[in-house]
């Protein structure tokens, strides 16, 4: 007679030295290594886009699909990749991961046709994926409970730089080499990285060592891509179109068989009750939210500087490093996780996600007037990232049980992927609805409005339209953030009462 997974004994992680391990922030260092090189490829690819259009000759449909396919092979296998690093080892699929996006790397940069780019960004996505997950999972394993803040403190921190260098390295990169310089600049940092993870990072998986679950990793695959795809394609193809619609269809039909094989089997990849767990569910929610508002907001601020403000690609990202640079500040000097701690866990991400809003809301009512109100809102944004971010990881990873520390990463990723890909969509579909309602002339983008305008008060009023849909979207983009901080402290705190209780 076959139990369930609750009736089972519970697993034991495999011990660890009383204060962790000896080397652990060695490691951690070459696992943040291992992070910031696939978070560079979120970002970089983006000022290349010129380039690729005039020396591949790539239409915008291939360059949709060289951004599009990284993301979303990357986001339909995370909680595959991370339910294999649980089976078969979280060292080995980190360093599957280091090798596949090192292959993946050279065959990008020395790519001579859009479909080969677009095959190379697909196969940077599963290593992708089994980076993401596991890094989260080995830095559980090796850091006491008492560390383990301040380490995921730094992984976001990373996270964070990843995010903010990459236009800026993309733009050093094409100012010196042509455009497959970019990918190629992956290949060394993922060897070094391949050559520490196997000489320093202990192998750790789940002891009991649970069946694989083949038709809920397909499911799950092709419900989250799917799923990630109607998000994407939304604002280009209308969210009432046919083709939307049908992924939207197939995501919901696809995920809801996924949660019924995965509650019914005795070995699942991801056991639905977690989402009885008030610690969870608030965090989840609540990082689904903060990554709402932050990666939406984000990405129209850029925009704002480039196409009203008028600043270079590269200028436009230095100017927004201050929110990087806080982010870092505060984790790598560890007041974000002394703060969290004063806090706690609910009063932290609630705090933290309120000063975000604040700092969305100031730049949506204040960088129509020049950098300063831009500058003060992102100090606020970074500062409040730094304390809530960290935090919200953590309750997600310390609501799952240690042998599931990768499924534990992959959640956590996938919550990333979804919240920012949700933010992007939304917030630039209001964008883009609430200037096409205010402009004087037929456009559907910035540029094409300005190049048919005909006078001077035309294209002043034209991005005086901009600025006013710009503002609409990020006070939307604050209060989801706002309400995202509530939701999940309010759940954490009532979780905290019933562990008391």
């Amino acid at each position: 007679m076959t139990t369930s997974p609750h009736e089972q004994a519970p697993a034991q992680p495999q011990p660890e030295a009383p204060g962790g391990h000896p080397q652990r922030w060695l490691i951690l260092g070459v696992l943040c290594l291992a992070v910031l090189t696939v978070v560079l490829d979120n970002t970089v690819l983006n000022v290349a886009i010129p380039s690729l259009t005039r020396e591949l000759g790539a239409a915008t449909s291939d360059i949709q699909w060289m951004i599009n396919a990284y993301s979303l092979v990357q986001s339909g296998l995370l909680l595959t990749a991370g339910s294999a690093a649980d089976r078969y080892g979280r060292k080995k699929m980190l360093a599957a991961g280091l090798a596949l996006f090192g292959v993946g790397s050279l065959v990008a940069g020395l790519a001579d046709s859009t479909g080969q780019l677009i095959a190379a960004r697909a196969g940077m996505g599963v290593g992708g994926a089994l980076l993401m997950t596991t890094v989260l999972a080995v830095a559980i394993q090796i850091f006491t409970p008492e560390e383990q803040p301040k380490a995921i403190g730094i992984w976001a921190a990373v996270n964070s730089l990843g995010f903010a260098a990459g236009p800026l390295l993309g733009g050093f990169m094409l100012n010196h080499f042509w455009w497959g310089a970019i990918f190629l600049i992956n290949i060394p940092v993922a060897v070094l990285a391949l050559v520490a993870v196997v000489v320093l990072v202990p192998e750790s998986k789940n002891p009991q060592g649970d069946r694989p679950d083949l038709l809920g990793a397909v499911l799950s695959t092709i419900g989250m891509a799917a799923l990630v795809y109607a998000i994407i394609s939304g604002p280009e193809h209308g969210w009432t179109s046919g083709r939307v619609l049908l992924t939207a269809a197939v995501a919901v039909v696809v995920l809801a068989a996924f949660a019924y094989w995965e509650s019914r089997i005795p070995y699942p990849m991801i056991d639905m009750h977690f989402f009885r767990n008030r610690r969870f569910t608030g965090a989840v929610s609540g990082g689904v939210l903060i990554t709402f508002g932050m990666g939406g907001s984000l990405f129209l601020l850029t925009q704002h500087m480039q196409f009203v403000l008028g600043y270079e690609p590269l200028e436009a990202g230095l100017r927004t490093a201050p929110l990087a640079l806080m982010i870092v500040a505060l984790n790598f000097t560890g007041v974000a996780a002394k703060w969290a701690a004063r806090l706690g866990t609910p009063l932290a991400i609630g705090l933290g996600m309120a000063v975000m809003a604040g700092g969305l809301a100031a730049i949506a009512t204040m960088a129509s007037g020049g950098y300063a109100g831009t500058l003060l809102g992102l100090v606020l944004i970074g500062t409040g990232a730094a304390v809530a971010s960290p935090a919200m990881s953590h309750a997600i990873m310390s609501a799952i049980p240690p042998e599931k520390a990768g499924v534990g990463g992959g959640i956590n990723g996938t919550v990333a992927e979804f919240g920012t890909g949700l933010g992007v969509a939304v917030l630039g579909a209001l964008l883009n609805s609430r200037f096409a309602a205010l402009i004087p002339v037929a456009a559907t983008s910035l540029p094409a409005a300005l190049a048919a305008a005909g006078s001077a008060e035309e294209k002043a009023e034209i991005t005086d339209a901009f600025s006013s849909g710009l503002e609409t979207s990020l006070l939307v983009g604050a209060l989801a953030v706002l309400l995202g901080g509530l939701v999940a402290g309010a759940l954490l705190r009532r979780a905290e009462r019933g562990d008391t209780a």
